[in-house]
């Protein structure tokens, strides 16, 4: 009998990819199917219901996993138990509430000492488009020079999360950068294109390109490419932006997500004083 690491899975790819399923989610569902296996030493047939509630508390517990990685790993399951083989018990799994974290926040000053801590044109441009447009990094890779439109001032965001297309604002300055970089690059098929002409850039290059700006800057708090995103969407509505539109531009199903940005904003936060600077408090502890 072969090893539990030796099941395929190769029912449940076909199905995945015949369900248009993206890349990253049917990567996602076999990691996660076959490390249940592994987990369990078990054959599909012969799983039942305290297995999997054994397995999501090692990943909860022991592994110290985040909701979203929980979630992930109960869609899995589900997915396979559940839709494929028809199995009742992967339905009785009570879901993690979702960890209240707010999205780490950089400054409009931090932004601008990042982005001038890149010397590489090429990889200024992509970081930049990234903030002045709110992009998400999966989208930036795959961008194409058509989806630029500098005559209207929008970026053309297609096949988004959700494979929804929207448009996005472009900024001068990052048009400007653009320009420049398109001039002395020549890209020809994307506009990031990777070691490969005929290949974008990966999204773990531009992680890595960000990382060195860290380093660079002495930046110390704990970013990745999306917090460029996050940052975007803060800066706007501490300038005032209306909170629908910026739903619209980040391209947020639902409004609950982007209200995640009203917490971290410091605009309403920066009006609010403390009730102690209000009180005249005698001195005499200071001598």
């Amino acid at each position: 009998m072969p090893t539990q690491s030796h099941h395929s899975f190769e029912d449940l790819r076909r199905e995945l990819l015949s369900q248009k399923y993206s890349y990253r989610t049917v990567k996602g569902y076999l990691y996660y199917n076959r490390d249940f296996l592994d987990f369990v030493k078990k054959q599909p047939s012969e799983v039942n219901d305290n297995d999997l509630k054994d397995y999501l508390l090692y990943l909860a517990e022991e592994k110290q996993s985040a909701t979203a990685t929980l979630n992930q790993a109960i869609n899995a399951l589900k997915f396979y138990y559940g839709s494929m083989l028809k199995r009742k018990f992967v339905y009785e799994v009570k879901r993690p509430r979702k960890d209240k974290k707010l999205p780490v926040v950089l400054s409009k000053e931090e932004v601008a000492k990042i982005l001038s801590a890149v010397d590489n044109i090429k990889h200024r441009a992509i970081l930049m488009l990234i903030y002045s447009a709110g992009l998400r990094v999966g989208e930036v890779v795959k961008m194409k020079a058509e989806d630029i439109d500098s005559k209207r001032m929008l970026i053309h965001v297609k096949g988004a999360k959700g494979r929804k297309d929207r448009y996005t604002i472009l900024s001068e300055t990052a048009l400007n950068v653009l320009r420049k970089y398109w001039r002395e690059y020549k890209p020809q098929k994307w506009l990031f294109e990777g070691a490969r002409r005929d290949r974008y850039i990966s999204t773990r290059t531009v992680q890595h390109i960000l990382e060195h700006a860290c380093t660079q800057t002495n930046t110390k708090k704990d970013i990745s490419v999306h917090t460029l995103r996050h940052s975007f969407a803060t800066h706007l509505l501490e300038n005032g932006v209306d909170l629908r539109y910026i739903q619209e531009l980040l391209g947020h199903a639902h409004s609950k997500t982007t209200e995640i940005y009203t917490h971290v904003s410091t605009k309403s936060l920066g009006k609010i004083r403390s009730p102690l600077d209000s009180l005249s408090v005698s001195k005499e502890g200071d001598k």
